[in-house]
């Protein structure tokens, strides 16, 4: 894998961490569970770290790093936002927003590890796709117990 490869599979990572961290954002300011208030705006906290160390590597491999979210991520926050709004920031629902955000977050962390990255890399990547992970059973969890709620 070249240093550009490398890079731009970085810098996808850091758009995805951007996307988590304003997603959880949003989350947080559309639902009204005070415990779930509590845990997307941690959860933002722990995405806003990781792009920070993706950020430190890119610079280090002599790059760019990405400062923003995607056009995607936008969009997906436009509709938790709409939806929130229609169901009248329905908590249950604003979990299953996230829950398909999450499934975005594992799939691109899931790409980047099948790829060929230097081994200092692989082990940031694969420390930080654990915690996505985490995040995603976290959040579908939550979804399941309002649902039954």
């Amino acid at each position: 894998m070249d240093n550009d490869e490398v890079i731009s599979t970085l810098n996808d990572l850091i758009e995805t961490c951007k996307d988590g961290e304003e997603g959880f954002l949003t989350c947080a300011q559309d639902v009204g569970d005070t415990t779930l208030k509590s845990f997307f705006s941690n959860r933002a906290q722990t995405c806003a770290a990781a792009a920070l160390e993706l950020q430190d590597l890119v610079r280090a491999y002599g790059g760019d790093p990405e400062r923003g979210s995607s056009l995607g991520g936008a969009l997906h926050r436009r509709w938790v936002d709409v939806k929130s709004a229609i169901m009248g920031h329905d908590d249950r629902a604003v979990l299953k927003e996230c829950e398909r955000g999450e499934d975005v977050a594992v799939s691109r962390y899931r790409n980047a590890i099948e790829k060929a990255l230097p081994a200092e890399l692989r082990t940031v990547v694969e420390r930080q796709y654990q915690g996505v992970l985490k995040n995603h059973d976290q959040v579908r969890s939550l979804r399941d117990q309002y649902r039954s709620g």
